[in-house]
């Protein structure tokens, strides 16, 4: 019985440290494409023209409509990932944006979370779940 409860603990370890790992890969697919995005990317500048508003927890939660002309003078709209509340922007606030030339609609804002907040949230469920996964395998494993 005790062998039989000793290899379930280690495919629990298992488990959580490549679940860690897949999300560790995850994040670094995030910043990669966020770093081609900025070595390849056109910036610009987006107008905000509006707000999706959907309810949260607290309150409304506002998400920015942007709207911007792209290389061939086209106007593109796209809209935050990032909800907030209260808004981050006024309508009419002029914000810095990064766009793919070749795929309009892989948008980001030119801020922290704008452009790496998929990777680091990512990383951030990784962390715990390789270090504790890993560590159990190693402490079983001497």
């Amino acid at each position: 019985m005790s062998k039989n409860r000793a290899m379930w603990w280690i495919a629990f370890y298992s488990v959580l440290f490549f679940i860690g790992v897949g999300l560790a890969y995850g994040a670094y697919s995030e910043f990669s494409t966020t770093r081609n995005l900025l070595a390849k990317g056109i910036k610009t500048f987006a107008i905000v023209k509006d707000f999706n508003v959907s309810s949260g927890d607290n309150g409304p939660m506002y998400a920015p409509i942007f709207e911007f002309k792209d290389r061939s003078q086209n106007i593109q709209v796209f809209e935050s990932g990032i909800d907030s509340s209260p808004p981050a922007y006024k309508i009419g606030d002029k914000v810095k944006i990064i766009y793919n030339p070749l795929n309009v609609e892989n948008v980001k804002t030119i801020s922290f979370w704008g452009l790496y907040r998929g990777s680091v949230i990512l990383s951030m469920i990784a962390a715990p779940l390789l270090i504790i996964g890993f560590s159990y395998l190693l402490y079983v494993g001497t």
